[in-house]
């Protein structure tokens, strides 16, 4: 046991040592939200996609070499009131630049912005959604104009744009990615030998009448099936396409009326036999594949229950069957 003279000059240097700790940890803890090099200004480009958590963020900065530590990161995010605000987009940020001044850059300073564009909207749908976003010099009107004759080919994904995009580098955008995503498609390959404007067209009935990668396949060989037999398609979307905007409802995609199949208009395949002329609207891959690889089947027949399950029939008593059980 120590003599008791000898306990304040024992307690009196655990002080000093646990102010040393304290003073040290405080210093690496500065040392963290410095810059990693205040030397070096080169700006590097820094994406952040869509729903990426601050976690993850942090540790490809830190990856990067842009920050220090991930902890100090996600410390001075939390201390600012900064998680809900950061974006994704893309942003220059520089090694020497301070975790503060990094953490605020990813909030306001994005050069570029993330848009997704769904499968089965109309070249108009694609200029109104663009519109709403803080684009510059994007012009919906110009933009309509430039893809009319391209329905179809916009295709649907999510893009990372300049803020200052033109309409007519947007529409190069799309077209340019359609053609790419179908390069190492062969369209003509396909059990009724369409051309591959014909696969394109039929994609569009199937993105907006199948749900799902599996339905959509099903619905793909059944319209086929109809095809093959010069049965009309009987295609609800294309009715819709026909009628176009409907001003009531606010939408290009009313649910049609039993007067609707009466309608005068290329578009009406409840009139006329075969494919309408053209895509009614712009269809993803898996409605693409849906027609190059269809399910084969004998049915001529599907309706889809409340659920969105498909229900499918050879005859027309069946999916007379299926309507009464599934939809009444």
């Amino acid at each position: 046991m120590p003599k008791k003279s000898s306990l304040p000059k024992i307690l009196f240097a655990i002080l000093i040592l646990a102010i040393l700790a304290l003073i040290g940890t405080g210093v690496y803890a500065v040392n963290l939200i410095k810059p990693v090099n205040s030397a070096d200004t080169t700006e590097q480009q820094f994406v952040i996609p869509k729903g990426q958590s601050i976690i993850k963020i942090g540790e490809r900065l830190k990856e990067a070499g842009l920050i220090k530590s991930v902890l100090a990161f996600r410390v001075v995010v939390k201390n600012n009131n900064l998680s809900n605000k950061i974006q994704a987009g893309s942003f220059k940020i520089s090694k020497a630049m301070t975790l503060s001044e990094i953490a605020q850059t990813l909030t306001t300073g994005t050069q570029d912005s993330w848009v997704t564009l769904q499968e089965g909207w109309r070249n108009e749908e694609i200029a109104e959604s663009i519109a709403r976003q803080n684009f510059a010099q994007f012009d919906k009107d110009e933009f309509i104009k430039l893809a009319k004759g391209s329905e179809g080919k916009l295709f649907p994904d999510t893009y990372l744009v300049p803020l200052q995009i033109t309409s007519e580098q947007f529409f190069d955008l799309l077209t340019n990615t359609y053609e790419r995503k179908i390069a190492a498609l062969d369209l003509t390959d396909n059990p009724q030998n369409l051309t591959a404007n014909q696969v394109l067209i039929l994609a569009s009935l199937v993105e907006r009448e199948g749900r799902g990668v599996q339905d959509m396949r099903n619905v793909a060989g059944i319209l086929m099936n109809r095809l093959e037999i010069g049965m009309a398609l009987q295609v609800d979307a294309t009715l819709q396409y026909a009628n176009g905007y409907d001003t009531t409802q606010k939408t290009w995609w009313k649910e049609p009326l039993a007067k609707d199949k009466e309608t005068i208009s290329p578009y009406n395949t409840y009139l006329n036999p075969g494919l309408p002329p053209t895509p009614i609207c712009n269809p993803g891959l898996d409605a693409i594949q849906a027609v190059i690889n269809p399910v084969p089947s004998e049915n001529l027949y599907y309706l889809h229950d409340s659920t969105g399950l498909g229900h499918y029939a050879q005859t027309y008593d069946e999916h007379l069957a299926n309507i009464n059980k599934y939809l009444r």
